[in-house]
């Protein structure tokens, strides 16, 4: 949508690079690399910036270490970041130290701790643990609304004013909701449903089938937002890609609602922007 275009610009440029080198990386001359890892309940994501914030590698898996935000196959997780990790600096031919990672709002006490030692188990010194659509802002840089992370398992909502995060929450409801759902009305197996979601080709035929499932979701964000003087709802995750999510939100709210070109990205991006040198305390 033009709306869409104009306020991305430079957001849907940087994913442009990083889907660039995740089929050719570059091997720059950096002091440092700094990694951001996406456990996510559907897709893993390692995204690699050079000293200078560049993409500069990457990669990503389909895999079944996560669900509904919660690290279920400990020693899964960390051997798939460990592969990732160790194909890419083959790659770039250089060692990756740090990285930082991320988890669905609220749940640092209960699953903070998986998260970080899956990343530090796979070979990384963690510096930052961010929730994920607080992560997403670092690439967005949304100023006021509300940036909402819908993953495969939770759907994660940050309010910013002025810059600043003023409210998180998070709760179940997401890409695995469309897949069970196109499941049981296509009558085909899960893991068949969840393959034909990802087809764009598929999402107008699939739509009226999911929109329940949109539905609950814009719940999810109108409880989360009540309290607050939200005017714009922006949209990231990897389920935010079925074509047509954002008018239904909007349409449901009442509130203009946007995503970038390829919300997949935006959330691993923005937590490798949230990577430095230094440990976190």
């Amino acid at each position: 949508m033009a709306k869409n275009e104009k306020l991305f610009i430079d957001c849907n440029e940087f994913v442009r690079d990083f889907e660039k080198v995740i089929k050719v990386p570059v091997k720059s001359k950096s002091a440092n690399y700094y990694t951001g890892v996406d456990l996510g309940t559907a897709c893993v994501v390692l995204a690699v910036l050079d000293e200078n914030q560049t993409p500069v590698a990457g990669a990503f898996k389909y895999a079944d270490v996560v669900r509904d935000g919660m690290v279920v196959d400990y020693m899964g997780a960390v051997r798939l970041v460990r592969e990732m990790k160790e194909s890419i600096e083959e790659k770039l031919e250089t060692e990756l130290v740090y990285a930082a990672a991320a988890i669905p709002p609220g749940t640092d006490m209960l699953d903070g701790g998986a998260v970080k030692n899956v990343v530090e188990a796979a070979g990384f010194q963690v510096t930052a643990l961010p929730d994920e659509p607080t992560a997403a802002n670092n690439l967005l840089k949304i100023k006021n609304g509300a940036v909402v992370d819908i993953g495969g398992g939770t759907t994660g909502v940050s309010i910013f004013k002025d810059g600043k995060v003023v409210f998180v929450d998070d709760e179940p409801t997401g890409g695995t909701h469309f897949s069970l759902v196109i499941s049981g009305a296509c009558k085909m197996p899960y893991n068949e449903a969840d393959e034909y979601k990802m087809d764009s080709k598929n999402h107008k035929e699939i739509f009226p089938v999911v929109k329940p499932v949109i539905d609950k979701i814009s719940t999810i964000i109108k409880k989360i937002i009540k309290d607050y003087d939200v005017h714009r709802i922006y949209l990231v995750g990897g389920s935010s890609c079925l074509t047509g999510i954002e008018e239904v939100v909007e349409t449901n709210l009442g509130i203009p609602t946007f995503k970038p070109d390829n919300p997949l990205f935006i959330t691993p991006l923005g937590i490798a922007l949230a990577c430095t040198g230094e440990d976190e305390e």
